[in-house]
């Protein structure tokens, strides 16, 4: 500076007195300012005088970044490159600009997903301002104690730095492609993985080096481990000096095992069998992200358990430190664990939510729940998404594909998964049959399994006995008639009080009932008034908890039925829980129940599921249950899951397991596969959805086909890619050698190409011919049959029998050797071998020989192996040719002389062979056999060509033609299987890829994508939309809504969101009428679309995934009226109208949300209107999980 020229040596004295004087003098003074030069003319002008514009100047964005290095506590930063310009709109990045504090959770549709762990590398985003691609550059680590060093000083900045702008010093610079490690680190102290920036966690260290511990099948997995360390106890306390969280009680193995993996960063598989201890292993991970300064995700496949578990967790830690997202609850959503369904984590990963920024762990609680046909989609499309430095801790009961299964994960997100598994039980189970009907025969309790899994024969004969004596005396005194019906309601009281007054005896207390029927439930409850099982101090535990908890309904529901008979059952120890019961009321029976007050619970199924609530007793009202398509008995896995209920981890000593015999004692071999039996396999549930399809398509880097590709239900053929890739080269080296030494004709290829059209024409056509019901009553017994085999010869047979399920076949008798009588059937019922031998006639002919010695014998064969029908019939007595020749199989028999039915039609058959021209008595299918449709007359017409191009190369054959025929084939059939193997190798042999092309044609056609498959508006508001996608969207733009009332447009959408077929038949209004018949109309355009554009739906089953029986309901509702007198226009039960308008809630919030994207603020308006009507009273009753 010039002022400084002019410095007097006395402000040395005093520094900062001078340097403060002089930085005023130079700021106020304009003379002092650089001067403005125009570019025009370059002369200066006056500038305002304004000191403070000096004083506030932007800095820099710098491009580079620290990221935390943590272990506990941070411990090191670690500088990276900082990309520019990338927002949630533009980029996949971590390193994208987040959105703010107060939206971290959001789910925003217009925000594009981070890039999923284990796909390849994304490619950069095209944008204005791209910034330069830092990618490949290292990183360096710098410890804390040299971040929180002095700042140099000016010279010593001039003079040039100690670290270049990359963050390496110039000598290390030199050497650096000399200290790259094959695994991208640097060599030495300073080197590290390239990482995200702040505040983004790193990916996970895979941590391998101890794999020498534990059992890997390499053969099998490449990405699955087998954790079966014996050692687990003495190393635990070694591997894990400090841990995260203590219990007060000694852990399972299996407990070690996980923790020490999670304590490595190791994603790990948990599969125990119900109540063995899984959220031990869950609790730890949740507690290391406390430690780590992180966050956890835990996910269950349930609202209700979500909500469970939030209550559990908040009395496990700090309960400002666990939050809860729902469809309709948001409860600290900033806090290091947050509790949700599946589904809502699925909605984050798609809407790239910064909540995924933080995430250290993420835990699948009951991720057996991929087997479940409609949901199991979303948990394969969660774990292909999570970005690659989450780790995944998974839990489940016992499968017996958990190898499998854990090794499809690690194979998506390229890391190894570390399965951790025990089939030991923390209370062993007793499982019993119950035949008693009374207080007299209510010691009829026979164990048939023992503690150990021993199946007790006598006890099960004995049940049959008892069974059977009871049986036997009821048909004396009513008739036989009567002694299987079922039991009558006085029968089924008795029944259940001796078995419940022979519990309690026992003082095997509580007990849950398992019953697959909500009415049952109820019924079974009722009938039970003499039963009292509580003493006065817990009736009045009960009342009053019952009234705190419902103290804040209204007077009038407080009166509802349901309400008031549950507290009258309550009171004796008595429950009901199954979906038709209010959400409230189920959770009072939950509750009371794990304070041990409920004694005696019917439940259904879905009482097994999530949150550890075990029993003394379960019992089985029944084995056998109806799954929405059948009626079947209950699978081993679905048996297992309830019976592990029975049993109190330090109270019981055994769970004991009852299966009540209200009929016939069940079958021991049914017994034995359910309670014995293996689980259910884990199974791909993956289907295409317009969801899926839509959400992918806002980003360019990642295609649906990356999603199908990397599903569970593709895992097989990922697994055979490098084997395929392998035979590709070879065989592509064959050919190109083949075709280097052979030189033959053009015309052999011709002739061959044409001669194997031929053959598989012939076959095709075969096989449809017999699909005609003319054919079909041809093929009587006795006509005689043109028949080829495996080894390419040609036969004649007698038809005996036809058989048309479960496949088409034909029992034939032919001539064959003497000696070959006993040919097993598959010599003759093989297809005809698709390879066309050298010596093959230019035209197949028929050729048939007798052959020498003579004898017969009876074959099947299936429809390809019948080359055609003659017009000659014998006449034969097929019974008796058949009896005899079975007979003759026998060794007592096999000496003996045919039947004369057999020699006769042997003979003639002989005859026939000799003496007549088999060609031309075939029958012309299409004259003779009355063909009739276009395209097999059509496929006939060729065939007849294809004879004549055949016949027409007979004269350029030479004294080489065979070996040049088998160079040829040799040729065909090594570009034909390098074509399959390129085929299985592509993305058109996905099995999804078909279903993904129709419904991704569907989307262009009604203007959802453009012809490149660019999302457009259309599609931009089904994605804000989690159900009904495109149907909703239409309803929206075509404006079908806008001429009904607010009240009748929600009661409208209830026909989208409830799902019972069967229900009394609602009365709606004539505008209520008018909108329903409007939503059919448009589901008729959709269903016709989607059949003509091949998807397999017909326009009434498209019409049926619509149900109208609480459209009534919700429409009242809307209008205010009492739920009491809701219930009197409908038989649906309370707790599903109740779960009806809740996901009718969360429908107005989705179509809230695309009204914003279309611009429609009357729409937006009237679904905030719609949700302020319905969000009342005992339907939005507050969990009382919830509550502090």
């Amino acid at each position: 500076l010039h002022s400084a020229e002019v410095m007097d040596t006395n402000f040395e004295v005093d520094c900062q007195e001078a340097v403060s004087k002089q930085l005023n003098h130079f700021l106020s003074m304009p003379t002092h300012l650089i001067p403005l030069i125009r570019q025009d003319g370059g002369q200066s002008f006056n500038v305002e005088m304004r000191p403070t514009d000096v004083m506030s100047v932007e800095p820099a964005s710098p491009y580079r970044d620290l990221t935390f290095k943590r272990s506990g506590d941070t411990v090191s930063y670690l500088e990276v490159d900082k990309e520019g310009g990338l927002t949630s709109k533009n980029s996949l990045s971590l390193q994208r600009a987040p959105l703010g504090l107060l939206n971290c959770a959001a789910r925003d549709a217009a925000n594009i997903p981070f890039w999923p762990g284990g796909f390849d590398e994304q490619s950069k985003p095209i944008e204005s301002g791209q910034a330069f691609p830092f990618d490949d550059l290292p990183g360096k680590e710098i410890n804390e104690s040299e971040l929180l060093k002095p700042l140099r000083t000016e010279e010593e900045l001039l003079e040039g730095p100690s670290f270049d702008f990359i963050g390496v010093s110039k000598a290390e610079g030199d050497d650096l492609a000399a200290k790259i490690e094959p695994d991208g680190s640097v060599d030495g102290s300073t080197g590290v993985n390239k990482v995200e920036t702040f505040p983004v966690l790193t990916s996970k260290s895979k941590n391998v080096e101890n794999r020498g511990k534990v059992s890997v099948d390499s053969k099998s997995y490449k990405w699955a481990v087998l954790d079966n360390t014996s050692t687990v106890n003495k190393e635990f306390k070694k591997e894990v000096p400090n841990p995260a969280k203590m219990w007060p009680f000694e852990l399972d193995t299996f407990q070690k095992q996980a923790i020490m993996h999670i304590e490595k960063q190791e994603n790990v598989f948990v599969a125990a069998h119900t109540s063995a201890g899984k959220t031990v292993v869950a609790e730890y991970a949740i507690a290391l992200c406390m430690a780590h300064h992180t966050k956890a995700l835990y996910t269950s496949p349930l609202k209700a358990l979500s909500n469970q578990k939030f209550r559990d967790f908040r009395e496990t830690f700090d309960k400002e430190k666990i939050g809860l997202l729902t469809g309709d609850v948001q409860i600290r959503t900033n806090a290091p664990c947050l509790i949700m369904t599946t589904e809502i984590l699925r909605s984050m990963l798609y809407n790239g939510s910064d909540v995924i920024r933080d995430v250290e762990w993420v835990i699948f609680d009951e991720v057996h729940y991929i087997n479940d046909a409609e949901r199991g989609v979303v948990w394969e499309e969660t774990l292909i998404m999570l970005p690659d430095h989450v780790g995944v801790v998974m839990l489940s009961a016992t499968v017996p594909n958990a190898l499998d299964f854990a090794d499809w994960v690690g194979c998506t997100k390229k890391k190894p998964i570390y399965v951790v598994s025990t089939l030991k039980r923390p209370v062993p189970l007793e499982h019993f049959l119950y035949t008693g009907n009374s207080q007299k025969t209510s010691d009829e309790l026979f164990q048939i399994i023992d503690e150990r899994g021993q199946f007790c024969l006598p006890a099960y004969r004995s049940a049959l006995e008892a069974k059977k004596e009871r049986t036997s005396k009821f048909a004396a005194s009513f008739g036989a008639k009567g002694s299987h019906r079922a039991a009558n309601p006085k029968e089924e009281q008795n029944i259940w009080l001796s078995l419940v007054r022979k519990l309690q005896k026992m003082e095997n207390l509580p007990v849950v009932v398992f019953t697959f029927s909500r009415k049952r439930c109820d019924s079974t409850s009722a009938s039970l008034t003499s039963l009292d099982l509580t003493n006065g101090a817990e009736k009045s535990f009960i009342h009053s908890f019952f009234v705190k908890s419902t103290r804040k309904l209204k007077l009038e529901d407080n009166k509802l039925p349901q309400i008031c008979n549950m507290l009258e059952l309550l009171k004796r120890g008595i429950a009901v829980h199954h979906s038709g019961i209010l959400p409230l009321l189920k959770e009072i029976v939950e509750l009371l129940f794990q304070k041990g007050k409920v004694k005696l619970l019917f439940a259904t199924e879905t009482f097994a599921m999530g949150v550890n609530m075990p029993a003394r007793t379960v019992v089985f009202d029944s084995i056998s249950k109806h799954d929405g398509q059948q009626k079947r008995n209950l699978l081993p896995g679905e048996y297992i899951q309830m019976a592990g209920r029975a049993g109190r981890r330090g109270l019981d000593p055994t769970g004991t397991v009852i299966i009540m015999c209200k009929g016939e004692v069940p079958e021991s071999s049914e017994l034995n596969r359910m309670i014995l039996g293996k689980p259910i396999k884990l199974e791909s549930k993956f289907r295409v959805t317009y969801g899926m399809i839509l959400s992918l398509s806002r980003v360019d880097t990642i295609r649906v086909e990356d999603m199908l590709k990397r599903s569970y239900a593709e895992v097989d053929s990922v697994r055979q890619i490098p084997q395929r890739k392998v035979e590709l080269t070879e065989m592509t080296r064959q050919l190109n050698e083949l075709t280097k030494n052979t030189n033959y004709p053009a015309y052999v290829d011709e002739y061959y190409s044409s001669l194997s059209r031929l053959f598989e024409m012939t076959l095709e056509l075969q096989a449809r011919v017999l699909d005609y019901q003319s054919v079909w009553k041809a093929m009587s017994p006795g006509r005689i049959l043109l028949i080829t085999t495996s080894s390419n010869k040609w036969h004649v047979g007698v038809l005996l029998q036809s058989f048309i399920k479960p496949l088409k076949k034909f029992l034939v008798l032919l001539l064959c050797e003497k000696g070959s009588e006993g040919l097993e059937k598959s010599a003759y019922s093989q297809l005809p071998a698709p390879v066309l031998a050298a010596d093959t006639q230019w035209l197949p002919d028929v050729a048939v020989e007798r052959p020498d010695p003579l004898s017969h014998t009876l074959v099947e064969v299936h429809t390809e192996n019948v080359a055609g029908l003659l017009r000659e019939v014998f006449s034969i007595d097929e019974k008796s040719i058949i009896q005899d020749f079975k007979q003759r199989q026998l060794p007592r028999f096999r000496e003996n002389p045919p039947h004369s039915s057999v020699t006769k039609v042997v003979e003639r058959l002989v005859s026939f062979v000799d003496d007549i021209d088999i060609r031309s008595l075939l029958l012309n299918p299409v004259q003779d056999l009355k063909l009739n449709k276009y395209e097999d007359v059509q496929m006939y017409q060729v065939m007849e060509s294809l004879k004549l191009r055949v016949s027409s190369f007979a004269g350029k054959a030479d004294k080489d033609f065979s070996i040049q025929f088998e160079s040829a084939k040799k040729k065909a059939q090594l570009e034909e299987s390098i074509a399959n193997l390129n085929y299985q190798l592509s993305e058109s042999s996905l099995q999804l890829s078909p279903d993904f092309q129709q419904r991704e044609k569907v989307l262009k056609r009604l203007g959802y994508l453009s012809k490149r498959n660019v999302i457009l508006h259309k599609g931009k508001v089904a994605c804000n939309l989690n159900n009904h996608e495109v149907f909703l969207t239409e309803l929206l733009h075509e404006n079908t809504l806008r001429s009904f009332t607010v009240e009748e447009t929600i009661a409208l959408l209830a026909s989208l969101v409830f799902q019972q077929a069967q229900t009394s038949e609602p009365s709606l209004t004539n505008n209520l009428e008018q909108g329903k018949e409007k939503m059919q109309k448009l589901a008729t355009k959709l269903a016709t679309i989607e059949v003509e554009c091949g998807i397999s739906i017909t326009v009434d089953e498209y019409l049926r995934e619509f149900h109208w029986g609480l459209t009534e309901v919700v429409y009242k509702w809307a209008l205010k009226m009492p739920f009491s007198e809701i219930m009197k226009l409908t038989d649906v039960q309370e707790g599903v109208i109740v779960r009806c308008i809740h996901r009718l809630d969360e429908m107005c919030k989705d179509i809230r949300k695309a009204a914003r994207v279309i611009g429609d603020v009357t729409l937006h308006d009237t679904m905030e209107q719609a949700s302020t009507l319905i969000r009342r009273d005992i339907v939005f009753a507050g969990s009382l999980y919830l509550d502090d």
